[in-house]
């Protein structure tokens, strides 16, 4: 008997299906293909729904363009911080005056942003001319979503709370042909007190491991050399399934994938980082060399007001032991200045963690309230003044940590997975290094998709220029 997943994904394409002769038709009578415009923010989580979104679209037979002067925009959302709530808000104004000169025009947002009653209700009354809005829970419908105001000429509003399915088995357009990113699980239990995620991405659910390697060993066969594999936290995979497995157990079985060079992940999180998973990046020959690790901050007391259920001390250690049992590895990680309370005190501590791990580099953020979240109500909420300088003081340190460690394989020579056309230069071609660095180099557009030997000649501090050896 088929499980609700499968008769979903059934349903799903028996729609696309009839959408796909509808536009034929259109096609047929108006002498051209219907144009669709996806603006992306926030995660890689968010990228890897766009691209489901638009494979869904191309198999219905819209064709993408670069401008939102399209026949089909839609926006997919981001609510991390407030400043990408501000921008959909500008572009949903210009979307506004583009519809009032095609009043065909559909406009549709989704993503975490929508799965605030706040937001939504802001939409539904400042920006009517919206077709379609929908969470994050059931980016799976969107083509029967899309049915629905195409036959009813009405806005279509699906918000999910919550959801318990898993739907993958449906199209998607890889950004590149030759890596991919793959969702092993979604949602987060964590509740860090700072962040809404919990809140607009629901409960963690794990993927079937079979289902994952199945899907990995298709885009394999596929020609796919690189994947990432994609969960608010990665480290809890496995923990809800009916046959607990742990992350590290995945990636042993994903290693045995034929065509599978490389291995990533996003994101972990340090207070479950086991040893077996240290051990297993160890012990692989595709992990690679790269981890990021967030610390949000360097003080204890407020990693326990923060709700991160490790301290500074913990943090540190699991770093020596990462790098004792990987030299190589590069570290990167995420920062929060000023965060409620956070005192000089709490801020040099975050100084000190940055100054003994010696990132690559750092993701920094000035704290955003995110109404809804604990943090948002406490007391002692710091001042813009002193978290921005705060904020330049972290940077400068980082930056220095950064250029530090720029140039430790300068002179070497490593395997790099080109990736583009420089898009600086086009004579030059852009790779990236197993710790995630950038390389530029000439050589031949025909090794796009190739992992090849590049001497690296010389460090430009966040990426390396880099001479092609003989293949």
């Amino acid at each position: 008997m088929e499980n609700i997943n499968t008769m979903e994904a059934k349903k799903q394409q028996e729609i696309i299906n009839v959408l796909k002769l509808q536009f034929a038709e259109m096609e047929e009578k108006e002498g051209r293909k219907k144009t669709f415009h996806i603006e992306t923010f926030g995660c890689q989580m968010n990228s890897r729904d766009s691209e489901k979104i638009s494979g869904i679209l191309k198999e219905i037979g819209y064709v993408e363009t670069d401008t939102e002067e399209a026949d089909f925009v839609l926006y997919n959302t981001c609510t991390v911080r407030e400043n990408a709530n501000n921008k959909l808000y500008g572009h949903l104004g210009f979307a506004g005056k583009l519809k009032k000169k095609n009043p065909d025009m559909l406009i549709a947002i989704c993503g975490c942003m929508m799965q605030e009653h706040e937001a939504v209700e802001n939409i539904k009354s400042k920006y009517r001319f919206v077709d379609i809005i929908f969470g994050t829970h059931n980016i799976f419908k969107f083509a029967e979503l899309l049915q629905t105001r195409l036959i009813s000429d009405r806005v279509v509003i699906d918000i999910w709370k919550d959801t318990k399915m898993i739907i993958e088995d449906l199209p998607n357009d890889r950004k590149y042909s030759f890596k991919s990113g793959v969702n092993i699980m979604y949602g987060c239990n964590n509740f860090c007190s700072y962040c809404i995620v919990p809140y607009v991405r629901g409960r963690e659910r794990s993927r079937n491991p079979k289902d994952i390697i199945e899907e990995i060993k298709t885009l394999a066969a596929d020609g796919v050399v690189e994947i990432m594999l994609l969960g608010q936290n990665v480290n809890s995979y496995g923990k809800n399934l009916d046959d607990p497995i742990t992350f590290a157990q995945l990636l042993q079985e994903i290693e045995k994938i034929d065509g599978i060079e490389r291995i990533r992940f996003m994101t972990p999180h340090p207070k479950d980082l086991s040893q077996e998973l240290i051990d297993t990046m160890k012990n692989s020959s595709k992990i690679c060399k790269h981890l990021h690790l967030p610390i949000q901050s360097g003080s204890s007391r407020l990693l326990k007001i923060m709700n991160r259920k490790y301290t500074k001390e913990g943090y540190l250690d699991l770093v020596r032991r990462i790098r004792e049992a990987i030299p190589d590895i590069s570290l990167t990680t995420d920062i929060i200045v000023g965060f409620p309370g956070e005192t000089e005190e709490d801020f040099l501590e975050t100084l000190d963690v940055v100054g003994q791990v010696g990132y690559d580099s750092a993701f920094t953020f000035l704290y955003s309230r995110r109404t809804g979240t604990p943090a948002a109500t406490m007391e002692n909420q710091v001042e813009d003044n002193v978290a921005k300088d705060r904020f330049d003081r972290l940077l400068k340190l980082v930056q220095e940590g950064s250029a530090k460690s720029a140039g430790r394989d300068e002179h070497t020579s490593q395997k790099v997975l080109v990736e583009e056309v420089n898009s600086q230069n086009p004579e030059l071609l852009t790779g990236r290094l197993s710790n995630n660095i950038l390389v530029h180099f000439k050589g031949d557009t025909s090794l796009i998709g190739s992992i090849v030997e590049v001497y690296l000649k010389e460090s430009k501090g966040f990426y390396y220029m880099g001479e092609l050896l003989d293949l």
